[in-house]
């Protein structure tokens, strides 16, 4: 199907130019983009590879591309000055965070044509409420991805994390809000609490469950399950969807005591030397067939509406990549929490050393 997709996006590319949004016809360039490299750092798998060598083919532009773990070793890479990336792409909290920090610039939406595919219901969101900072990449869920040969039970509730009969068999995000924020779900409380009783309560259910823990991971986590050496694991819905197109005996559940719901944003950093070129690659990624094209390989749900048309049928119609209704409806979104994500930073470093 990849394979497939490749040559239809790359016909309509040459027949379309990448479609009215874009800044230059396909295949041609300029001497000054020649001259260029922009600085594109992203999360790991989390791109189809040819819409790199796409974008520098259309405008000369070349992409020097890295990739981070979670938003908190991005914002440290940042916040350390050491390179000057062109283009982020971190999660909804971390844009506000970056934002407030004075870490971002402010988009020029004139160079940015094709953010109008955006679904409105992603505009004008806590972390971004101007819509002045970020333009949405992709969005997902977090919930239970399992072996529905291997489990037996109901997956329903965020407590078959904590089922002694799956024991070494569960694998949980190595990233601190996440993980934290499912154990505070389970106790019936909000992800963005600041409350320290109850991160106390949800430090000490995440230390009761290591002895049941296979392994805390970001990225090998959708190798290690289709590779059979877990059975259950925490998952973003994208992550589940692709592990299920591996190996179809994987399912994918939201349990009922209420997930998260992310929605991950391309932003141009303060220190970023290349802005307009910064803002013609977001504006390539908007394209309707690119943002398809990245959808249908990464299989994380895509925010672009006219994307969303050239996808199969079995992937617009399923309603756990794409949930109806209004997003605080679907699950709550992380914020910002100031000085007390140093609180949630602290507690997780606890969790993984503790005994």
């Amino acid at each position: 199907m990849k394979k497939l997709l490749s040559v239809f996006f790359a016909l309509a590319l040459t027949l379309t130019g990448c479609g009215g949004g874009s800044t230059a016809p396909a295949n041609s360039t300029d001497s000054a983009a020649k001259d260029v490299t922009l600085n594109v750092y992203n999360w790991g798998d989390y791109i189809d590879p040819d819409v790199l060598d796409m974008f520098t083919e259309e405008t000369g532009i070349k992409v020097n591309y890295e990739n981070f773990n979670n938003n908190e070793e991005l914002l440290a890479k940042i916040e350390a000055g050491s390179t000057n990336y062109d283009v982020l792409f971190p999660s909804d909290y971390m844009v506000g965070i970056m934002r407030d920090k004075g870490l971002l610039q402010e988009l020029n939406k004139d160079n940015i044509p094709n953010a109008k595919n955006i679904d409105p219901r992603f505009n004008k969101l806590s972390y971004d409420p101007e819509d002045k900072y970020s333009v949405p990449y992709m969005w997902q869920t977090v919930g239970i991805v399992y072996n529905k040969e291997k489990v037996t039970d109901p997956v329903d509730t965020w407590d078959l994390l904590w089922n002694e009969k799956y024991a070494r068999k569960i694998i949980m995000l190595d990233s601190s809000r996440d993980t934290i924020g499912i154990a505070l779900k389970k106790l019936g409380y909000s992800l963005n609490t600041k409350n320290d009783e109850e991160i106390q309560k949800a430090k000490q259910l995440l230390i009761e469950q290591k002895p049941l823990v296979n392994s805390y991971h970001v990225d090998y986590y959708k190798t290690a399950l289709i590779g059979a050496e877990a059975d259950i694991s925490l998952a973003w819905s994208g992550d589940a969807m692709y592990i299920k197109s591996e190996n179809p005996v994987y399912e994918y559940s939201i349990p009922k005591e209420g997930t998260n719901i992310s929605i991950d944003c391309m932003v141009i950093p303060t220190q970023a030397t290349h802005k307009q070129e910064a803002e013609k690659f977001i504006n390539f990624m908007n394209e309707p067939e690119i943002a398809a094209k990245n959808a249908e390989y990464i299989k994380y749900s895509s925010p672009n509406l006219e994307a969303i048309k050239l996808l199969p049928q079995e992937e617009r119609n399923n309603v756990l990549m794409y949930p109806q209704g209004d997003i605080d409806k679907i699950g709550e979104l992380f914020v910002d929490l100031g000085d007390y994500n140093q609180v949630y930073d602290k507690t997780w470093t606890e969790i993984k050393t503790a005994n």
